[in-house]
């Protein structure tokens, strides 16, 4: 895949409604469109896009409380998983998170995840916790990346 027309930018609401009919089939099943458009209305939340002439391939957000962050997604379209657009989606959210001053950022991951953990890995996240069941009775890691020094 040529990834040299992508770009990524902050989500609008058009953007949410033009991924509604795909959003829980092409994307994942984890977050519905009610609660992706909940967490666009939040002031504390900051969503974006990765498009590639006009059409949305993936989608991160971020919740920023009390100067650190929180990574509450990265979704790739299904069929464009592999090509990293995660990676692209991933250096932009800590690119943002630095420009901001934000001196950590935080997120769970589901344990048997090894491709998104191995990612956070390659970023310099570390683990900082364990919740147990909470995937579906699969454990989430916790883990955390210190911006200070970047």
């Amino acid at each position: 895949m040529d990834t040299s027309n992508n770009f990524i930018l902050e989500m609008s609401v058009n953007d949410l409604d033009s991924i509604k009919p795909i959003l829980e089939t092409e994307f994942d099943d984890f977050w519905n469109f009610s609660i992706l458009k909940s967490e666009l209305e939040n002031a504390n939340s900051n969503y974006f896009v990765l498009k590639s002439e006009g059409e949305i391939l993936g989608f991160a957000g971020i919740l920023i409380v009390l100067g650190e962050a929180e990574i509450t997604n990265i979704v790739v379209r299904k069929n464009c998983r592999g090509n990293g657009l995660s990676k692209l989606l991933l250096q932009y959210l800590v690119d943002y998170c630095s420009h901001n001053n934000i001196s950590k950022i935080h997120l769970e991951v589901n344990a048997s995840n090894l491709v998104a953990i191995n990612l956070y890995k390659l970023f310099g996240f570390k683990k900082v916790g364990l919740r147990k069941n909470y995937y579906k009775n699969n454990d989430a890691l916790l883990l955390a990346k210190d911006l200070i020094n970047i």
